[in-house]
């Protein structure tokens, strides 16, 4: 069986598991993490040097990176109405996939780990204010796209690329934040209330 290292809170193991549960695939979980059993140790390493949740464990394979776990999950177990086979359509989630990961997630890092992880290191007002600002540029992104789709982040349809940045949705959402209104984005997140994998592992309660 699918073994998925990582705890639940993690938004980059939620979106494992968010996966999983769109394909219909059986699990079992392991906690690892700050919290639970420390990642630096051989054991881990031996699986993912960078000391990072989460790792999927495929039989004999195993895999580190989210978005690489995502994709590969997708490609592996019959979610091409997940992830297109398309070159250009499967572009269109790459693109929205990889933002996230290399813009959208930088932005509200210092915000996040002020006002919801309470972190020490992060007690700087102006910093909080310039990450919330910036946080509020990526977010205004989200709503032109979602604006323009009338529907999810790539297109028409639900895609891998929804899951990702739902995810960081709400995390804004759920951040003690000013917001600006965003009415795509509200009705966005209102459409995916429909699916019980959006119910269980992102609008959770859960930033």
């Amino acid at each position: 069986m699918l073994q998925i290292l990582g705890k639940p809170t993690s938004i980059n193991v939620r979106k494992v598991l968010w996966t999983c549960a769109e394909l219909g695939l059986a699990f079992e979980r392991e906690d690892w993490g700050a919290g639970f059993r420390p990642t630096n140790v051989p054991e881990f390493l031996a699986l993912n040097p960078n000391a990072m949740v989460p790792v999927i464990r495929d039989g004999d394979f195993v895999l580190w990176e989210s978005n690489s776990i995502i994709r590969y999950l997708a490609g592996r177990y019959g979610g091409e109405w997940l992830y297109p086979a398309d070159a250009r359509e499967r572009a269109r989630c790459d693109q929205w996939i990889d933002w996230q990961a290399s813009e959208l997630n930088r932005s509200w890092s210092y915000a996040f780990l002020a006002l919801v992880r309470q972190s020490p290191a992060h007690r700087d007002a102006q910093q909080i204010e310039a990450s919330r600002a910036n946080w509020a540029k990526h977010m205004a992104i989200v709503e032109g796209q979602l604006q323009r789709t009338g529907a999810f982040i790539a297109g028409d349809a639900f895609s891998l690329a929804d899951i990702p940045i739902a995810l960081s949705i709400n995390r804004w959402l759920e951040t003690p934040i000013a917001r600006d209104d965003l009415p795509a984005v509200d009705a966005y997140m209102t459409r995916l209330a429909s699916r019980d994998a959006y119910r269980e592992y992102c609008r959770n309660g859960t930033p």
